[in-house]
């Protein structure tokens, strides 16, 4: 039977070390052997990353599998969030368990690897954080946007990509989502993803809006104006071609959602598909939301959100509704965790985020960054990001906004 190997490769953080050999713990140690479970016989996957992070510490360690996809960490007793990420040519495996408990006896974790491919349209930033009012005082939040990027080297359009944010809002919310095994202990994800509050589409009949290789598009989640002009911190979001998600009937707070600019084409208004919540402003999360970009497949949006069984209440809530997009449809995603807690929860599966990208405050005009590819980009010709559909891999923070001028 031919063999695929997965080959992955990590630029490792000098504060990150194996335990194995600096270790502050000792006389209190357990043996975790972590071993992957391939989604086929076909896959041997030497050299993947398996990353474990003390959830209570923050301390993170680093080892790559064997020729039989197995590693071995030596660790105290605590709480364990473990990832495990490989490749082979365009197909990713990751997989990941939350609150792994080592507490005084060696455990065997067995990691079911999921495949996925990398994305054409991905997201390349995301920014959600705010800024400072300077050089008045406050803090301001009503200029969040993202940024789509076509990854691949045919055109993409827009037309009719649907995108929407979590539940919960907050990684650092209770999740009502997960379960947990009965057997492990270990927490389980819904296979479904529970969009909250709305569902956005981008308008067009199917090649109105095209994105060529390399090409970005805006989204401004809020206010379509030029935040700057009173706010130097912010950005300017009035910008030719700029997407806006903006619906006076849905979402009539003026404060985040005033009138598009004057560079702002009406056509490029993003639709609500349906509106779930009773907030009067669009809400995602400014310290850790998580982010979905879809397109529905053998059904239109419009006709799925009809369905009663795809639009359900939020445990527990007698407020708020979600929309069950099922998992397939997603084109990408980013999840973001807040490096200001240590309770932070996964809200994705693994073939869709196995990882997070850490916000490490608000208010001071940050923003979460896609790496590029310097390798694939000189080849191709145009920019190419980073895709291994986790984002402690692929994203980063930035110190600023890329919109800030």
């Amino acid at each position: 039977m031919k063999k695929f190997l997965c080959i992955f490769t990590i630029v490792l953080a000098a504060s990150c070390a194996d335990l194995q050999s600096t270790n502050p713990y000792a006389g209190n140690l357990n043996v975790l052997k972590v071993t992957a479970d391939w989604p086929s016989d076909d896959f041997v996957c030497e050299g993947a990353t398996v990353r474990v992070e003390d959830m209570n510490l923050g301390s993170t360690y680093y080892l790559l599998t064997d020729a039989s996809g197995t590693v071995t960490f030596t660790l105290p007793n605590g709480l364990y969030r473990v990832t495990m990420s490989g490749r082979s040519g365009g197909d990713m495996f990751n997989a990941s368990a939350d609150k792994v408990v080592l507490s005084g006896q060696d455990r065997t974790l067995v990691m079911n690897l999921a495949v996925s491919k990398a994305g054409s349209l991905v997201i390349k930033e995301l920014y959600c954080g705010g800024c400072k009012k300077l050089p008045q005082e406050g803090d301001y939040q009503a200029d969040q946007y993202f940024i789509l990027h076509n990854n691949h080297y045919e055109v993409q359009y827009l037309d009719g990509l649907c995108f929407g944010t979590l539940s919960p809002y907050n990684s650092t919310s209770s999740n009502p989502w997960i379960s947990y095994d009965s057997q492990t202990g270990e927490s389980v994800l819904p296979d479904f993803v529970p969009l909250i509050q709305a569902v956005w589409q981008f308008p067009g009949d199917g090649d109105d809006f095209p994105l060529m290789p390399g090409e970005d598009a805006v989204v401004c989640l809020r206010g379509a104006i030029d935040h700057a002009a009173q706010y130097p911190l912010s950005v300017n979001l009035n910008k030719p071609g700029y997407f806006v998600c903006y619906n006076a009937t849905y979402f009539p707070n003026t404060l985040f959602h005033p009138a598009p600019g004057d560079q702002i084409s009406v056509d490029r208004y993003l639709d609500v598909v349906i509106k779930t919540g009773k907030a009067n402003a669009y809400t995602v999360s400014n310290s850790s939301p998580t982010l979905v970009i879809f397109r529905p497949e053998g059904i239109s949006i419009h006709d799925f959100v009809l369905a009663t069984d795809n639009v359900i209440p939020v445990p527990g809530s007698t407020v708020d509704n979600v929309v069950k997009i099922p998992s397939e449809w997603v084109l990408d995603a980013v999840e973001v965790f807040d490096a200001r807690s240590s309770n932070n929860q996964k809200r994705l599966l693994p073939t869709l985020d196995a990882g997070y990208v850490l916000q490490t405050d608000v208010f001071l005009g940050r923003s979460l960054m896609r790496n590029v590819d310097e390798t694939a980009s000189e080849i191709s010709g145009y920019e190419v990001l980073v895709d291994t559909n986790n984002s402690l891999n692929d994203f980063y923070e930035t110190e600023r906004q890329s919109l800030h001028e």
